[in-house]
């Protein structure tokens, strides 16, 4: 009750998951079942409700619009290369920063990323996400890969660093927190609520142009590791104006 006034009610049964998984690890019953518990719960869940917080797409036509927007420098360049790669890949804020040389292969159709640890690879056993090259050397996340690793001479160990000023770049990875502040500063360039963009923004940008223009959903959720449940918010998000009564009844 006391967390309810801070957190919201998911963040609450993520703790009393892990309470219960510590005491049932050390051999002790867990009181997170019991009905006092159950209906605390409950109680907070009605009060301050259970919708998630949504963060806003980055869409294609934003990146189209706004790429020549971005800074040509070397911090610039960096970040293009985030936020293409990040896109085309559908990848979370953590996979971006996790990226090594090692992870990276060019290929003649494009890039291939392999991405040791996600929060999708439960069982961490690695997995490859192949990224085409664009039609438009604009908004490719292919050349914007080769140009950040040209310019940054980065040959070895994590791919996206801190540019300091003056173009210098540091030895330390790149935390997840900058990968957000780059899709932000990105978002105003566009005209987006940098307030409701965050890490998941062009993952949830892909997926979502992805279902507009008609793929699969089984070829979609390959590409982001989704299982097929989760992933149908971006489905109902990318298709809500499709046959919608509300224009069909001639007002």
């Amino acid at each position: 009750a006391n967390l309810a006034e801070t957190h919201r009610p998911s963040t609450i049964q993520r703790r009393l998951a892990s309470i219960s998984t510590a005491h049932r690890a050390a051999g002790h019953e867990s009181h997170t079942k019991s009905e006092l518990v159950r209906s605390t719960l409950l109680g907070i869940k009605r009060t301050k409700g259970t919708a998630k917080r949504q963060v806003i797409p980055v869409r294609v036509r934003h990146i189209r619009e706004g790429v020549e927007l971005m800074r040509s420098d070397t911090k610039g360049i960096r970040d293009r290369a985030i936020l293409l790669v990040g896109y085309a890949g559908a990848l979370l804020r953590s996979e971006v920063v996790g990226l090594d040389v090692d992870d990276i292969s060019f290929v003649e159709e494009g890039l291939v990323l392999t991405l040791r640890t996600s929060k999708t690879d439960h069982t961490s056993a690695g997995v490859k996400i192949a990224i085409q090259r664009g039609s438009r050397t604009d908004t490719c996340p292919v050349n914007a890969m080769r140009n950040w690793l040209q310019v940054s001479e980065i040959s070895s160990g994590a791919v996206f660093r801190p540019v300091a000023k003056g173009g210098r770049i540091h030895d330390s990875r790149l935390t997840d927190q900058v990968v957000c502040q780059v899709l932000k500063q990105f978002a105003r360039l566009v005209g987006l609520d940098d307030a409701l963009v965050g890490g998941h923004s062009c993952r949830a940008g892909l997926i979502t142009d992805a279902f507009s223009v008609g793929a699969a959903q089984a070829v979609i959720a390959k590409h982001s590791r989704h299982s097929s449940n989760s992933i149908n918010d971006y489905l109902r998000e990318a298709t809500m104006f499709e046959q919608n009564v509300s224009g069909m009844v001639g007002l």
